[in-house]
């Protein structure tokens, strides 16, 4: 029994030495131990066989593909591709597990939040984790691009290359430092629902000519369709027209609010043609606005329309309207109607 025990253990011993064994050449075909997981934050970006001024091209890895780094050298990496390819990449191609972590917790933040406007990015554009042109970023985005603006934020403008990030303010009341220049930046969320900060002079909201040739000479924010309408002597074959609720602002960048106006553009079927039904002026609005429909008993159901608004102690509201076309109200929630009662009834008694 003692020898059957001895062989036993002998067995053991070389079937664990064979795995160490069939392990390390494993490792050795394979390549280098893994130091750490990085992703591509570059369109497109070549590998080479070796880091010198005379190298060979290996094979290509591009922008968000998962990569595995097996050295360093100076500012380069040997990585390894998820099909085996190995070479070397620049460094500043790159950025870590940490970076694209972030990236999909922002996604997944901000997954379902309202579309605010659709838009199209004018040129080439980086995904960044944070408002900053010095901030990470990992995905990028072609000039053409549809996206899908969410929120807006402001940063301080770097005038040169800086190995500082810039540091996002929030739109809504957030101050800079004296001597600073803030530049507006959206959050956007693109056809593949990647989600990121882009510089805001990179998008072009996708206003319909319609209603941007009333801007004014101020900038559209945001707008949405709250309805339509039917008009049987609209030229063309589509008779229903779009009713737009639009978010309007000063044409410049690091204001402290998103927007200070509201317009709504309702159709004239007599006339055929747009008309402003409704504008509110000196708004400290935010975004996200919310559109939403609503039954309004003898009314019946009507588009509504939602406000974020903060005061000057920074608290931030709710209002709500709706529009029964061509006529836009403010619905008052119930606090709101025994104020607005007892401010009807003190101006009465006086």
């Amino acid at each position: 029994m003692f020898h059957r025990h001895r062989h036993y253990r002998q067995t053991l011993c070389l079937s664990l030495a064979g795995l160490f064994l069939f392990g390390v050449c494993a490792c050795n075909r394979r390549g280098h131990r893994v130091l750490e997981v990085n992703y591509v934050s570059a369109a497109q970006a070549g590998l080479r066989d070796q880091v010198s001024t005379v190298y060979n091209r290996v094979g290509t890895v591009k922008n968000g593909e998962r990569v595995e780094v097996l050295d360093r050298d100076r500012r380069f990496s040997r990585v390894r591709t998820a099909s085996g390819l190995e070479g070397w990449i620049e460094q500043r191609y790159l950025v870590d597990q940490r970076t694209y972590d972030g990236l999909q917790k922002l996604t997944q933040d901000n997954l379902s939040d309202p579309v605010q406007s659709p838009a199209v990015l004018r040129n080439d554009s980086n995904l960044h984790l944070t408002p900053g042109r010095e901030t990470e970023h990992l995905y990028q985005l072609l000039a053409g691009a549809k996206v899908s603006v969410l929120k807006r934020a402001t940063a301080e403008k770097q005038p040169a290359p800086s190995a500082a990030p810039a540091k996002p303010v929030r739109a809504a009341g957030g101050k800079s430092r004296p001597g600073t220049t803030l530049e507006d930046w959206w959050l956007v969320r693109d056809a593949e629902n990647r989600v990121g900060w882009v510089l805001a002079r990179m998008v072009d909201l996708d206003v319909p000519l319609d209603i941007a040739q009333y801007a004014e000479g101020q900038r559209f924010v945001a707008f949405f369709v709250l309805n339509q309408v039917q008009d049987p002597g609209k030229e063309g074959s589509d008779k229903k027209v779009s009713q737009y609720l639009c978010a309007i602002t000063e044409p410049h960048d690091g204001l402290p609010y998103d927007y200070d106006q509201i317009r709504v553009f309702t159709w004239n079927v007599k006339k055929h043609r747009y008309e402003t039904a409704y504008r509110e002026h000196g708004l400290n609005g935010i975004l996200p606005v919310t559109v939403t429909h609503e039954n309004f008993d003898k009314e019946g159901d009507l588009p509504v329309f939602i406000l974020r608004v903060k005061d000057d102690s920074g608290n931030v509201s709710e209002r709500k309207y709706k529009l029964n076309t061509p006529i836009v109200r403010r619905v008052l929630a119930p606090g709101e109607q025994k104020e607005a009662s007892k401010r009807a009834t003190s101006h009465r008694q006086r």
